[in-house]
């Protein structure tokens, strides 16, 4: 929630004010928190619906407030290809949510794809 918080102010505040920076601090940790990095701290499962969300929002965070496109696709891929990956292990409790939430992580990986002739396309040449 921290990170969502300063990413709201991020959208509307001065980078100076450090909101930026605290918004990916905060998503990072969480994200550090749901795939099991922290020791002794169990992952959510790739299906878990806060950790689709949280993909989502921070993926959502580096395109749109911190301009780290690459990073917003690379999270945004990631989560979605390992949820498929698990989706027979899906909670039929959770199944609804995060079926949801893969779906809007696809939607953004399409309107997100590397424009030809973008700084992100491998063949870019200026």
């Amino acid at each position: 929630m921290a990170g969502d918080y300063y990413r709201y102010l991020a959208e509307f505040r001065e980078r100076k004010r450090g909101f930026h920076e605290k918004a990916k601090l905060f998503y990072q940790r969480a994200l550090d928190l749901a795939t099991g990095l922290v020791k002794g701290k169990k992952a959510l499962p790739p299906t878990h619906p806060i950790r689709l969300g949280l993909a989502l929002n921070f993926s959502v965070c580096y395109y749109e407030i911190l301009g780290e496109h690459d990073e917003a696709r690379a999270l945004a891929k990631q989560a979605f290809e390992d949820a498929i990956l698990r989706l027979d292990d899906l909670d039929e409790h959770a199944y609804k949510d995060s079926i949801l939430i893969m779906g809007l992580l696809r939607d953004n990986l399409n309107l997100w794809k590397i424009e030809p002739g973008s700084e992100s396309d491998p063949y870019y040449d200026e």
